[in-house]
């Protein structure tokens, strides 16, 4: 955990990914982020494959280095809770629908009136000026509304879900730059903000960046950038499993076109010109396509390695458990001093000259109760009474079933 965001507290009411892991990265740079939960939790802390004491590996991956409270926002002594909370926090960040932020009495005009300096995130599905607003959103359903299923397509696959949850991903890194960006503007302005992360926009944003294309200039245009949407743009099969190259410069070409033989194919006029080398890439990459299955992946490596051309193995997920460069620089090396680790998915940015502190577990639900509404003012016996009557759920009370 650095302290570069140290003293910025951070009230997040979000569940499962998008909006857990925006707050964690928030967390990790050293914000004091205060996971409200229901009294049932975070959903993801039931997602298998969880360790012998419970844990979930979503939830311990997502939500390091934060406090958790549970209140059940159906009482109104609930909400006055979260309402306190966040009468003197920086940062408000949920992942609710609009209407039911609403009905709870939580949306941005009645805590931004409490809070004036308050910087306010809806980390949502749809943007709320649009005729989607409503819409529920999941990955899988923004990863078809943003056009990245339709793209194996062009390849002459189906549509397919890239499988991992990357729209939620995403859109919290997004959320994470815009609160960031927000709390630097604040210093200035002294004002806080109201902050909406769609993840439909944020993945039609992150899809079409490239694939835009033609159509950035012309609206007739179909877009699509088509070095990337060539079938032959795919991992090459070698003699003994699979392996990337990206001859991307003339340079590049050139190397690798005398290495596998075909010197004269450089010698082609198209090849002179960049615009007209692109258009042939399809050509190029079918080419060498052919020749890799003549030699293994190792022997593939250090060729790439001695004519200086990118280049990576496919690992696979398994892979990437003993690759050398990643234990090199000890990435999962587990943190997060939860003790059930043997690893964990750490803040991959290095920042060097900070302060730097060890990160702490994920919360256990409802872990921090007592001290929160203790720094609420809340007097022990009013405390143990919204414990008592279920309001708030402390660690070691009730049951999963109870909520």
């Amino acid at each position: 955990m650095l302290d570069l965001l140290k003293g910025v507290r951070v009230v997040e009411m979000t569940t499962i990914v998008l909006g857990p892991m925006a707050g964690q990265m928030l967390a990790d740079f050293g914000a004091d982020v205060v996971k409200v939960e229901a009294p049932a939790g975070d959903l993801a802390r039931y997602v298998d494959p969880r360790s012998p004491a419970g844990e979930s590996s979503m939830f311990a991956n997502s939500n390091r280095n934060k406090k958790s409270i549970a209140i059940d926002l159906k009482t109104q002594e609930g909400r006055d809770i979260v309402r306190r909370l966040v009468a003197e926090a920086d940062v408000f960040l949920h992942n609710m629908r609009l209407q039911a932020i609403e009905r709870l009495g939580l949306g941005p005009e009645a805590l931004r009136a409490l809070n004036p300096r308050l910087i306010y995130c809806s980390a949502i599905g749809f943007g709320s000026e649009g005729p989607y607003a409503a819409r529920p959103a999941y990955d899988d359903v923004i990863q078809a509304a943003s056009g990245i299923a339709w793209l194996p397509t062009y390849t002459g696959a189906d549509p397919a879900y890239v499988p991992g949850v990357i729209a939620d991903k995403i859109t919290a890194i997004y959320a994470a730059q815009a609160i960031s960006a927000a709390l630097y503007g604040r210093e200035k302005s002294g004002r806080g903000v109201e902050i909406e992360v769609p993840m439909f926009e944020a993945m039609t944003s992150f899809v079409m960046t490239e694939h835009l294309a033609a159509a950035s200039f012309d609206e007739a245009a179909r877009p699509g950038y088509q070095r990337l949407l060539n079938r032959h743009r795919r991992p090459f099969r070698s003699a003994d499993g699979w392996i990337a190259v990206l001859p991307y410069t003339e340079a590049h070409w050139r190397r690798v076109l005398e290495e596998i033989g075909r010197a004269d194919v450089a010698g082609e006029p198209w090849f002179q010109d960049a615009t007209e080398r692109s258009r042939h890439v399809g050509d190029m990459y079918e080419i060498l396509s052919g020749h890799m299955p003549e030699r293994t992946t190792e022997e593939w490596i250090a060729t790439f390695e001695r004519i200086d051309v990118p280049h990576s193995r496919v690992n696979s997920l398994q892979d990437l458990l003993a690759d050398e460069h990643l234990q090199a620089v000890g990435f999962f090396r587990p943190t997060d001093g939860l003790p059930t680790r043997a690893r964990s998915v750490p803040q991959p940015v290095v920042v060097r000259g900070a302060g730097e502190a060890p990160d702490a577990p994920p919360p256990e639900l409802g872990g921090d109760a007592r001290a929160l509404l203790a720094e609420l003012g809340f007097g022990e016996e009013e405390a143990e009474g919204f414990i008592a009557s279920g309001i708030v759920r402390a660690a070691g009370t009730g049951t999963r079933e109870d909520s």
